[in-house]
């Protein structure tokens, strides 16, 4: 067959990325999609155990530092695309380890643009240079108003310090050499395969294990989530029609103070697991806050909406419901990822706080 697009989709095997794999592989078959991850921690191929075997798709494992790696892979496809997903992305890891975060975000996604830049060698037509970002790069907001695309970034962790950095160096590369870019920044997203250092897996790991379920401070800090799959929607949207050298924003219109989330999914576990109301909500205990926490996140993706016509997912009970009856369904996926590392990481952040 002879293949319409070849894209690269770095970090496919993680969360987020997985969902964008499958959707891909999935609705284009003329299109191969090669998936390159580093496979650490967070990155997992039973996330794509269901489509590895499809001739439209190949992994391969590679770190997006290693420059000579990323230069041999441009070498053995002729991308027309490069959807980059690959991140350090957990802010309290940021805190304790924040060299990761500077090599793999802003290097690696730097190794990514020479490459594609010296790949393409000034033919960019029909190529395109997709960078996944988070909402995190604006900063804090207060009780009002939203992050826009033009909202002047502040990145308070290591983590969104990086990632902006990253940002930029996607625009500048754009601005100065031409190459065909986009960005997209999005909020907390949720859904099956999260590893379970995130919010809402570790809370249903933990309530399903009537284990106490962490919430930094008072639980006051608000934030705006986003179904995984409306993400990759979006992102498949935003690759196909969006307009090059732009930026959108991607979020669920659904806000929710960390502590009324975390109340909700105790009464939808309570429920799923069949234990009288209000036993889940006795796990909760509130740690030492994160240093530098910010308030609240919230995205104006009206754009994306009147533009291109995306819509989130409207009921988030119903999104968080799907949630939770994937990983009840997943215990094998679940235990097969919590390790003794992640023990002793999760030891490490909240036992003592």
């Amino acid at each position: 067959m002879n293949r319409r697009k070849t894209i690269l989709v770095t970090g496919g095997a993680g969360f987020i990325g997985s969902h964008v794999v499958r959707r891909f592989v999935k609705n284009y078959p003329d299109y191969l999609i090669v998936n390159a991850d580093k496979l650490t921690y967070a990155g997992n191929l039973e996330n794509l155990k269901d489509i590895e075997a499809k001739p439209n798709y190949v992994f391969t494992k590679i770190d997006i530092v290693n420059k000579q790696a990323i230069q041999d892979l441009f070498r053995n496809y002729v991308f027309d695309g490069v959807i980059h997903l690959a991140a350090e992305s957990h802010v309290d890891r940021s805190i304790t380890g924040p060299d990761e975060f500077v090599f793999t975000n802003i290097v690696g996604t730097v190794n990514l643009l020479n490459t594609a830049l010296h790949s393409w060698q000034g033919d960019f037509r029909e190529k395109l240079f997709y960078h996944i970002s988070t909402d995190e790069v604006y900063g804090s907001l207060g009780s009002e108003g939203k992050f826009t695309e033009e909202t002047p970034y502040d990145p308070r962790s290591p983590y969104s310090a990086s990632k902006a950095s990253s940002d930029h160096m996607v625009r500048a590369y754009h601005h100065t050499f031409g190459l065909p870019t986009i960005i997209s920044n999005c909020s907390n997203n949720y859904g099956p395969n999260q590893f379970p250092e995130k919010l809402i897996p570790l809370a249903i790991n933990n309530i399903k294990n009537s284990r106490p379920v962490p919430v930094y401070g008072k639980g006051e800090n608000i934030r705006d989530w986003l179904y995984v799959e409306d993400h990759a929607a979006a992102i498949d949207l935003i690759y196909h029609k969006g307009i090059t050298g732009d930026t959108y924003n991607i979020g669920g219109n659904n806000e929710w103070r960390n502590i009324d989330l975390i109340n909700l999914l105790c009464r939808i576990m309570d429920k799923k697991l069949g234990r009288p109301e209000g036993t889940s909500q006795k796990l909760i205990t509130f740690v030492k806050d994160r240093p530098g926490h910010d308030l609240r996140y919230s995205i104006d993706s009206s754009r994306l909406q009147e533009e291109l016509g995306w819509k989130p997912i409207p009921d988030f009970e119903a999104g968080l419901e799907k949630t939770v009856d994937w990983y009840l369904s997943n215990s094998a996926w679940l235990e097969n990822i919590i390790s003794g590392d992640y023990e002793r990481y999760y030891d490490s952040m909240y036992s003592g706080r």
